[in-house]
């Protein structure tokens, strides 16, 4: 579990801002709430799963091994917390050959 908002930055422990992450992308996440995006170059707030609808954010790719980012929003997020790192990205491409990727789409309950 990571908090949307950080601990440091105010955020509370509570369930509407909590959710699930991999350790590797909440370690690159630490503490911040913006990252750079690099097409803008300037800073963009990073994604936030229960206000953010994924889809306006973030495409796949062809293969569905990388994760693109079509806003600031998604950008920076993909900068940020590296979604595209090597470990993932062959991860992605192994779920994928077992049917197991890419995950189902949805929508935020909010």
């Amino acid at each position: 579990m990571e908090h949307v908002i950080p601990t440091a930055r105010g955020g509370a422990t509570t369930l509407d801002n909590l959710a699930l992450s991999c350790s590797g992308c909440n370690g690159h996440k630490y503490d911040r709430i913006e990252g750079y995006d690099p097409i803008s170059q300037s800073m963009a707030p990073l994604y936030h799963p229960r206000q953010h609808s994924w889809s306006e954010h973030f495409a796949w790719n062809e293969d569905y091994s990388h994760v693109i980012g079509l806003t600031p929003t998604g950008r920076a997020t993909v900068e940020t917390l590296r979604l595209n790192r090597e470990g993932v990205v062959n991860l992605r491409r192994i779920l994928f050959l077992v049917g197991l990727h890419p995950p189902e789409e949805t929508e935020n309950p909010n």
